[in-house]
């Protein structure tokens, strides 16, 4: 009977026990599931963010465009190009001479006799410089007219919304009393056209004079810096064979030409320009911006990928257990370095350490050494690659720690020594998750601020890739720089805004496209472990 009580008091227990330890459970579960269901609405609402306030920027572009082309903008343009061409053929005139100087020092050559061996030089490189005056003079003129025009059309398209906006509204005599000025296009482009003759007349001159000195070039004391000087001459001649087709873009141009809608996306998606708060007109592409991010995290990659996956291999197949306890909580304490700190470090000691040792004589034999710039591709993806080692370290120790112990026994069983089976057993089992490693490694770089900002040089231009391997020497911007630099000067709902929030959704699908193709790999190293 004593027994029978106690199994009585003892059922009840059990069963509250259970609705206890089941209660918590479905504590557990709620708990976590609501945690998954506010990142997913987070994730939604960031979204829905983006593209609503980014896609009103194809209106406002489009509107731009427009707005380039009936001001005349479009027409300057095609001259102001060929000025620019011209330009940029005397600032490599600079750089040649530079080169030569460089070559001269090295041999200890006197500055006055330096001077002197480049005298003829430089009154051609002055005489080439002049060549271009008269055509910077109709530049100056023609900008000074479609500027003008420019205002006067935009400040006729705000008053027109103000009247719309009022009759909409139902004032209907506030929007009665603005007058909207008129405006005489087609004086102000026959005035236009006209510059269509003068830069005939101005290139056929300034092609007679440069072809005259040409003939009389001087000659270099430096064999590669004659090389130089003769692709520059080849360069000019094809800048004078350009010009008469700059002639025939400026008589078949047209105001009235209708700009297509989609014009508005391939210029941001294609655009090589990214101009804001000027003067003359505003241009928002963003290729210059990919590439420089693209280019900073290849460099990132190239220099984390070998320490982070050599590091992990080494920790889990060779290294005992005191070098574990060593090396693994140093790697990871990495990434508990704050970004800010690290750019820092990466102005004050990388940037300048790089181009101290470029202008060493030990590195003379570098054809693109020594370099001007310290923040540069090179010192941002250093430091990139110091934030994403741990994460790859990490990933990929866990990946290469799942492989199967009988993998392992079974390549020893074979004879196979410790360095056979890593080579051909244990990695190529894991390469799954190394590459999913490999590829968040990727999205934590690409999304960097702080220190590409602080470290790449800010300069927004596509780098010279004729520059071989002294590309990632060049400074450039990235989009999350770009982002962080810009988004607290830019008026709400302006142009600039939104074209901003386009290139965050830009960088939001890249970065949701590399963790996807990173999940993909998890989950086929998940399915070859099993």
């Amino acid at each position: 009977m004593e027994g029978l009580a106690d199994s009585r008091i003892l059922i009840p227990a059990r069963t509250k026990s259970r609705r206890t330890q089941a209660a918590i459970e479905q504590g557990i579960k709620a708990f976590f599931g609501g945690n998954a269901l506010v990142a997913v609405i987070v994730l939604a609402l960031i979204t829905i963010f983006l593209f609503r306030e980014g896609f009103g920027f194809f209106g406002q572009n489009l509107a731009n465009l427009r707005l380039y082309r009936q001001a005349g903008l479009e027409y300057v343009d095609i001259i102001r190009a060929t000025a620019a061409q011209h330009e940029a053929l005397s600032r490599k005139l600079s750089e040649i001479r530079l080169r030569q100087v460089r070559v001269m020092e090295k041999r200890n050559a006197p500055l006055d006799e330096i001077n002197a061996a480049l005298a003829s030089f430089d009154q051609f490189a002055s005489a080439f410089s002049d060549t271009a005056e008269n055509l910077h003079g109709l530049v100056s003129d023609l900008t000074e007219q479609a500027s003008g025009l420019k205002e006067r059309l935009f400040a006729r398209a705000e008053l027109l919304a103000q009247r719309s906006q009022l009759e909409q509204n139902g004032e209907h005599d506030a929007a009665a009393k603005i007058v909207l000025p008129e405006i005489d296009r087609k004086s102000a482009f026959d005035s236009l056209h006209q510059g269509a003759a003068t830069f005939e007349s101005v290139s056929a001159e300034m092609t007679a004079k440069l072809y005259n000195l040409l003939a009389t070039a001087p000659p270099l004391p430096d064999p590669g810096g004659q090389k130089a000087f003769e692709q520059w001459k080849t360069q000019t001649r094809e800048y004078l064979a350009g010009l008469p087709a700059a002639s025939e873009k400026l008589r078949s141009w047209s105001p009235d030409t209708a700009i297509p809608w989609y014009r508005s996306i391939s210029s941001f998606l294609f655009g090589r320009e990214w101009v804001t708060a000027s003067f003359w007109q505003d241009w928002y592409g963003i290729v210059p911006l990919l590439v420089g991010s693209v280019m900073v995290s290849l460099v990132a990659l190239l220099i984390a990928v070998p320490l982070g996956v050599a590091s992990a291999i080494y920790v889990s197949e060779v290294a005992s257990r005191h070098e574990k306890r060593l090396i693994k909580p140093y790697i990871e304490f990495i990434s508990a370095i704050p970004s800010v700190v690290l750019g820092f470090f990466g102005i004050a000691v990388v940037g300048q350490a790089v181009r101290a040792a470029s202008q060493s004589s030990f590195f003379k034999w570098v054809s693109f050494f020594p370099i001007s710039e310290r923040l540069n591709i090179f010192t941002a993806g250093c430091l990139l690659a110091l934030m994403a080692v741990p994460t790859i370290f990490t990933l990929a120790e866990d990946a290469l720690r799942n492989v199967p112990r009988g993998f392992k026994e079974a390549s020893y069983a074979m004879g196979a020594n410790r360095l056979q089976t890593i080579a051909r057993v244990i990695v190529p089992a894991s390469l799954s998750g190394i590459v999913s490693a490999i590829l968040l490694g990727l999205g934590r770089v690409i999304g960097e601020t702080m220190v590409v900002l602080l470290c790449a040089g800010n300069r927004i231009a596509i780098p010279d890739f004729t520059q071989g391997l002294g590309t990632i020497f060049q400074p450039v911007h990235t989009m999350t720089g770009i982002i962080a630099q810009e988004m607290g000067e830019v008026v709400r709902g302006s142009t600039h805004y939104r074209a901003l929030f386009m290139v965050g959704l830009v960088l939001f699908t890249i970065t949701l496209g590399i963790n996807y193709l990173a999940q993909k790999f998890v989950a086929r190293f998940r399915m070859s472990i099993g």
